[in-house]
């Protein structure tokens, strides 16, 4: 006897194909939603500080980090030491990424904490049990803008504002992405620049064509 193996019809396979394509498509969907989801937590980081700061002056008349009354203003507050005699002057000393404790830039984060402003710990550290994080887990810092993180692409001016925030470990794509979403889409101009993990302070930022979707960077806007 004969034996005879029946396969696929045309419509079995046409099923099949439209059936992967409608899960490859899912998959898709998910993973731009999720993207979208993230560009959307690193804005919200931005977003935040400047109502940080706003909210903190509006009930002390006093910049958090800089305030020289602040352990008057809020039980428990540090006062900060670094640089000497310079807190109370309207600016808040210290590299957005500084590891002294003492600094302004360090301090501010327990002083909007303990204002009610922003959650976290109020036992000042120099790791990320204590200073901020974005969703990939970068740091996050704020210092003041005279301190010329970053120059312009004409190599004369720096991001201006007077607070520059920064956010680190954001992987390229999403930095573009961010840069689109929050300023004018250009991540080497305007007040929202992207630099290198390794970044020299003064230099230039990277333009679009040198930020590479996998690798990734430290985002700054300017206030």
């Amino acid at each position: 006897m004969k034996s005879h193996q029946k396969g696929f019809t045309l419509v079995e396979i046409a099923i099949v194909l439209v059936i992967i394509g409608l899960l490859l498509g899912g998959v898709l969907k998910g993973q731009e939603l999720i993207n979208s989801a993230k560009v959307k937590n690193f804005a919200t980081d931005f977003r935040n500080i400047p109502l940080f700061i706003y909210g903190f002056q509006d009930k002390f008349k006093a910049l958090p980090g800089d305030d020289a009354n602040v352990a008057a203003h809020l039980t428990g507050a540090t006062q900060a030491t670094t640089p000497a005699s310079q807190q109370g002057n309207g600016v808040i000393n210290g590299d957005w990424n500084t590891v002294t404790t003492t600094d302004e830039s360090m301090l501010f984060w327990q002083h909007v904490r303990l204002a009610g402003l922003a959650t976290g710990s109020t036992v000042v550290a120099a790791n990320n049990t204590y200073w901020p994080t974005n969703a990939d887990g970068g740091r996050i810092g704020i210092e003041s803008g005279s301190a010329n993180f970053i120059k312009n692409t004409d190599d004369v001016t720096f991001l201006q504002g007077a607070y520059v925030i920064c956010s680190e470990g954001i992987l390229g794509k999403f930095a573009k992405q961010l840069d689109t979403t929050m300023d004018d889409g250009n991540t080497a101009t305007g007040s929202m620049r992207v630099v290198a993990l390794t970044h020299v302070r003064g230099n230039q930022a990277l333009t679009n064509a040198n930020v590479l979707d996998a690798t990734s960077y430290i985002v700054c806007m300017g206030l």
